[in-house]
């Protein structure tokens, strides 16, 4: 079966359990899935030191760049910076500007920055210049936490002078705007406990919203989906499709039309499954004629923390050949090592 048939039986099929906890003496934590991991017995100033002498190093070494950066956590790596200035004058980012080219040097600067900076320059990048890449806006601000938008709206204003929702208000329009703006404020409810009388509520306002065709009340649509938690849109989702034969994307392409129709299907993707979105996203990131490495990029240092195992396994039950395999086949030297390691290949 195609990837997108499979992906197609995720996204139209029940999910397995949200149960994303475990117990540990006798209290639930949540499961890990990401691929980065703190490295142990961390040293800040021997980090230091070993990134000095690859640096400086006749031809540089780029391997061992690659093993101090991909096998420390974010924060350790920003202790390593803070670390780096302190000792040597220069700042750790220039430095590596100064010696890597290509797209090693993109990933490696990028893996640098705290994930509040990295989002927001990567937000900036998708509403610069011609063309405003609307994939990456809704992604961004439709998969963090409230803090962490925040922690984003606040390393953007540090960064760019700017505020970030004038830059979205600048850059899009209409009721694409309002579902940025309305994600953008961080007021999705978080909590993991499901109320079934208001998903009962709430299954028969979208039941209703589908029935009125023309009279599709976009606006009550764009609050569901931007201020629900995942886990009761999910129920919400789940109950909808088993009441109706009428599938919420034909609803959805009938009824709204460009950046909007896109925003919101997407919203009930990853409300649905999020790394089956983030597996696509992959997927045709390495099948396109030449491989979309911004892509490749951005999910792989965004979500190496957060829940690249689970990405990897949709990619594989979908796929039937690994993420590993593909990035293999499709890049190319140290940027290969980069991705592998970030992917746990190393």
């Amino acid at each position: 079966m195609p990837f997108f048939d499979r992906l197609k039986d995720i996204f139209s099929h029940d999910r397995h359990s949200d149960d994303d906890t475990v117990k540990v003496k006798g209290k639930e934590k949540p499961i890990y899935y990401g691929t980065v991991t703190p490295y142990p017995n961390f040293n800040a100033s021997d980090d230091t030191a070993i990134l000095r002498r690859a640096i400086e190093s006749k031809g540089v070494n780029e391997d061992v760049i690659i093993a101090v950066l991909v096998k420390r956590s974010n924060e350790q790596r920003q202790n390593i910076k803070a670390v780096y200035e302190t000792e040597n004058g220069r700042k750790l980012a220039d430095d590596l500007k100064a010696v890597l080219t290509a797209h090693l040097e993109v990933i490696c600067l990028a893996l640098l920055m705290t994930p509040a900076h990295y989002d927001a320059h990567e937000l900036r990048k998708a509403t610069k210049g011609l063309g405003t890449d609307e994939e990456v806006l809704t992604e961004i601000l439709a998969t963090r936490t409230n803090q962490e938008i925040q922690e984003i709206k606040k390393a953007f204003k540090q960064e760019y002078k700017t505020e970030l929702e004038e830059v979205i208000k600048s850059e899009t329009s209409g009721n694409y705007t309002k579902s940025l703006l309305e994600l953008l404020s961080g007021g999705r409810d978080e909590s993991t406990r499901v109320d079934n009388d208001l998903v009962s509520k709430d299954t028969k306002t979208l039941l209703t919203l589908c029935e009125q065709g023309s009279k599709f009340n976009v606006s009550t649509f764009i609050d569901l989906m931007t201020k629900r938690s995942y886990p009761h849109l999910r129920k919400v989702l789940e109950a909808y499709s088993k009441q109706t034969d009428v599938k919420l994307p034909t609803v959805l392409k009938k009824e709204l039309k460009g950046d909007t129709e896109n925003c919101l299907i997407d919203l009930a993707k990853y409300a649905w499954n999020t790394p089956a979105v983030f597996a696509q996203k992959l997927v045709k990131a390495l099948e396109k004629p030449g491989t979309c490495e911004k892509t490749l990029n951005r999910i792989l240092v965004s979500r190496s923390e957060v829940d690249l195992k689970k990405i990897k396994e949709v990619y594989w039950n979908c796929h039937q050949r690994s993420l590993n395999d593909d990035i293999e086949k499709d890049t190319k030297e140290h940027y290969r090592k980069v991705l592998l390691s970030l992917c746990g290949a190393f």
